[in-house]
């Protein structure tokens, strides 16, 4: 094991799999003479050149469609937004061609191209660029949803996701660039649709994804001092999700908050409480409890801020509230 972070931990990901295979590329805005908005394509223009390596225009819509373009001739496109809330501009391309041009076609077209960059909210970008977006396209059929949490999880589900006969909404966090973790040295392909328990307990199942599993893993060790023993348990993939994991869990600890950084109506973890309460709700010992943002546009003070996002402190209040303590 190495410990590299999560930006290097892409960065290898990306160089690996083009390195392997020619028939992959890079698309977007300063992705090749800036390497990189978030420097996560440091060093590839260098290495593989401009036509594997393309800088763009700030044009969403235009650059995300001929990604879908070259998955159709057979190439295997990475297109890098600078943010999902640019991609907005950009969602035609996603929702009404690469989701379904397998379905429209009878299965004669694929379109392996991985859109990725980061989600959800940094500091003090204000509400329009502070957007979780997994549960919008989670919606969609024809997509696979991923959010890793952990430079491991980063390097092998994208290295997953490029090789995936469909098309991929790879969603970063912008927070967790810099964050440090362990990461294999040989190969690992972290297969999609796997959940993984972060840490076993038998208390209270904390289900999380993306950058919400450091504050769930921060909260389960302030629970461990309180002598209750959480088990976190992150999707990694929103779509196609791990049901038998989420439930594996639940039915051993009898009680779940689920943890997310969107916002709660419609969002991730709707879909999981559902799934709970159709499959195993004579398990459940207390009430699902949810973790989200506050239900606003994310504001720009700084103090409102904090308080709009989930922290470790109020998943530890969730816990001790389906704990009925």
């Amino acid at each position: 094991m190495t410990v590299i972070t999560y930006r290097d931990a892409l960065n290898h990901a990306l160089r690996e799999e083009m390195q392997r295979d020619d028939r992959v590329f890079l698309m977007g805005e300063e992705v090749g003479e800036y390497d990189g908005a978030y420097k996560v394509s440091r060093g590839l223009l260098k290495e593989f050149g401009p036509k594997r390596v393309v800088d763009t225009p700030i044009a969403e819509l235009g650059f995300a469609g001929i990604g879908v373009g070259a998955s159709l001739v057979g190439l295997r496109p990475v297109i890098e937004m600078m943010t999902w809330n640019f991609a907005l501009l950009a969602i035609d391309e996603i929702v009404n061609a690469a989701a379904k041009l397998r379905y429209m076609s009878g299965g004669q077209l694929g379109c392996p191209v991985v859109f990725r960059g980061p989600s959800g909210a940094a500091l003090q970008l204000g509400a329009q660029h502070s957007q979780a977006f997994e549960s919008w396209y989670a919606h969609v059929p024809g997509l696979k949803v991923i959010c890793p949490g952990t430079p491991a999880d980063a390097k092998g589900l994208l290295k997953s996701a490029i090789r995936d006969d469909d098309p991929i909404v790879f969603m970063e966090g912008e927070m967790l660039y810099n964050t440090k973790g362990e990461v294999p040295e040989e190969e690992v392909l972290v297969p999609i649709g796997k959940a993984e328990v972060k840490r076993e307990g038998s208390d209270v199942t904390l289900i999380c994804h993306g950058k919400m599993v450091g504050v769930a893993l921060k909260a389960a060790e302030e629970l461990a001092g309180e002598q209750i023993a959480a088990e976190v348990v992150d999707l990694r993939t929103i779509r196609p999700l791990d049901v038998e994991a989420i439930l594996a869990s639940v039915t051993k600890t009898n009680r779940c908050v689920v943890v997310e950084e969107g916002w709660p109506f419609a969002g991730v973890g709707a879909q999981v409480v559902d799934t709970i309460q159709r499959e195993a709700f004579d398990s459940l010992d207390a009430p699902i409890l949810r973790v989200t943002n506050a239900d606003v546009p994310m504001p720009y003070n700084r103090a409102l801020e904090r308080a709009a996002k989930p922290d470790p402190g109020k998943v530890v209040a969730a816990a001790r509230k389906v704990l009925y303590q």
